[in-house]
């Protein structure tokens, strides 16, 4: 086993989004704008009655991970249910969704969300979620190690998420003095996100501390993390296949030319082509907003 270098380094700083949300975004920002296959990720952070109302997706899935707190989720489907803290929402945007995303609990809702881009075969597919409560979520532990496995596999234990474009994402904590050799498939991007506590993810590099993204070198088979504080450190490890295919985004719009996102922002203001609902939908937290 080789492991994989450190080759880039952000701090992700907070921003406003959505209706004053703030979120820390590392992906999908000028420096970033796309590291294959994933568009965004943002560590978000928001209270009532602030939050992410109605608004469209088409081409890509977004992954929602609560790690704080719980947000309800609604579109113009029907479909209806609260993300609450350990839980996890995989949703496929595919041909289209609207969808709002609002604070379910008092206080601070704080939580990630990972853009997953979708091939040019399954960008127009049927929107599909896949939901787990956080005690369905796999777990494994080992010397100091503890992991939650929301897609791939970890310390012997796999996750039941099918994931369209191949991902592994990992939620690790580790204790004091813990040191973690992970596995990663040769051909997949990858890298870390700290949240919690200062690690060593690279034995040229200084220790990264909470809210950094590490990209990783494409060479290389493992993840090697090691503890050497004296408090906990959680960090997420996230890898995907490549898709190598042209990029067009207008937004929450992902598709592969100029002119399939100018198809879309037809079908999305002509309520067609898997937009058709939401000619007559609001979210229940929209026309609250409304009043």
């Amino acid at each position: 086993m080789a492991p994989r270098s450190v080759v880039r380094k952000f701090l992700a700083r907070p921003q406003h989004e959505g209706l004053g949300a703030v979120v820390r975004r590392s992906i999908g920002r000028f420096e970033l704008r796309y590291f294959d296959p994933f568009l965004v990720l943002d560590e978000f952070s928001v209270s009532a009655p602030a939050g992410f109302p109605d608004h469209p997706h088409r081409g890509f899935e977004t992954v929602t991970y609560m790690l704080e707190g719980a947000v309800t989720h609604e579109d113009f489907e029907g479909h209806k249910g609260t993300i609450e803290a350990g839980d996890l929402q995989w949703m496929t945007a595919g041909r289209g969704i609207v969808h709002s995303e609002m604070p379910a609990a008092d206080g601070t809702q704080k939580g990630l969300q990972l853009w997953i881009n979708l091939s040019s075969t399954n960008k127009m597919i049927q929107p599909k979620y896949q939901e787990i409560s956080s005690e369905e979520i796999a777990e494994a532990t080992k010397d100091g190690i503890r992991v939650r496995i929301i897609a791939g596999e970890a310390l012997g234990k796999k996750s039941s998420i099918y994931t369209r474009t191949p991902t592994m994402y990992l939620d690790f904590t580790l204790k004091p003095g813990a040191h973690l050799q992970q596995p990663i498939p040769k051909s997949y991007n990858s890298f870390v996100y700290v949240l919690e506590g200062e690690g060593i993810f690279d034995s040229r590099t200084s220790p990264t501390s909470a809210h950094h993204l590490l990209l990783l070198s494409g060479s290389g088979d493992e993840l090697e993390a090691c503890n050497k504080s004296t408090k906990p450190l959680r960090f997420i490890l996230v890898g995907g296949e490549p898709l190598g295919e042209p990029v067009a985004q207008l937004g929450p719009f992902v598709m592969n030319t100029q002119q399939e996102i100018d198809q879309t922002v037809e079908d999305f203001e002509n309520y067609a082509n898997g937009f058709e609902k939401a000619k007559h939908w609001r979210s229940e937290a929209r026309i609250g907003l409304d009043y």
